[in-house]
């Protein structure tokens, strides 16, 4: 049997991709992850439609207020609030992979202890925030 017919009769391996994220529960997670993103753009798309219709005059952006305290908006936000949570854990968790090593006293940085120090500035961040936004609307 020659080369070309050994050739002819091998059929290709074609490896089956449909449905490849369901069959580890690793990919599941890492897919519901990714899903998480679309959160985000939904949300920047929110905000620039606010930022157009505060260009389009006082009339047009208290309708989109307006529309924002409707049921349906804060069930959105309430989803949206809690990607953003899930978007948040994935970053403070891969930070101390995607940092250069951290040396303290010669010692190097625990991941764990960079990741709760990136969890505890974003907390105090946003309680100054709030402060401030508490302060400036009395």
């Amino acid at each position: 049997m020659n080369t070309q017919t050994r050739t002819a009769v091998r059929r290709p391996y074609v490896r089956p991709m449909r449905g490849w994220w369901k069959r580890d529960p690793f990919f599941l997670a890492y897919m519901a992850r990714e899903l998480t993103s679309v959160a985000v753009l939904a949300y920047a798309i929110v905000l620039a439609v606010g930022v157009v219709r505060l260009a389009q005059g006082e009339a047009a952006w208290n309708g989109w207020v307006a529309a924002l305290r409707s049921p349906l908006a804060l069930l959105l936000h309430l989803v949206l609030l809690v990607s953003f949570f899930v978007q948040a854990k994935t970053w403070f968790d891969i930070m101390p992979k995607t940092l250069p090593p951290l040396f303290v006293g010669g010692h190097r940085v625990a991941g764990r202890t960079i990741t709760r120090a990136g969890r505890i500035a974003t907390v105090a961040a946003s309680i100054v925030l709030l402060a401030l936004a508490g302060w400036g609307a009395s």
